[in-house]
């Protein structure tokens, strides 16, 4: 599937570091780090702009790594990209540790993977099949 993109951040488009990955690394498109205190939440810039063909959604996902070492989660997730959505990707991260975490520039914060879906149509009815 064709994915216009801007990457207007200071790394390399996403890609997938497997052939058989599902997701694609997002970076911190920052500066200078970003410390997140226990509890403390912050949305992390990435650079990129995305349209995403009709019929599909891009999720962003935590990335197990931080969540397993150092406890730093997504705060919505899976975030979702409409289709119609053209601002900048941002990550709400989260800090679910006892401990300070430093986000760093071109840190990897989260994954994103693109995925199909289908318009629901409701039939209501009075009692559902068994």
């Amino acid at each position: 599937m064709k994915v216009q993109i801007v990457n207007r951040s200071s790394y390399p488009t996403p890609s997938y570091a497997t052939e058989k990955s599902a997701g694609m690394d997002l970076k911190a498109n920052i500066t200078d780090p970003v410390t997140l205190n226990p509890l403390e939440r912050a949305m992390i810039p990435t650079g990129l702009y995305i349209a995403l063909p009709d019929g599909t959604e891009a999720q962003v996902r935590p990335r197990s790594g931080l969540a397993a070492k150092f406890g730093i989660s997504v705060l919505n997730a899976p975030g979702t990209i409409d289709a119609d959505y053209r601002g900048e990707i941002k990550v709400i991260l989260v800090n679910l540790s006892n401990e300070p975490f430093v986000v760093n520039p071109g840190e990897r914060i989260a994954q994103m993977v693109v995925a199909r879906y289908e318009k629901v149509e409701w039939s209501e009815v009075e009692i559902l099949d068994q």
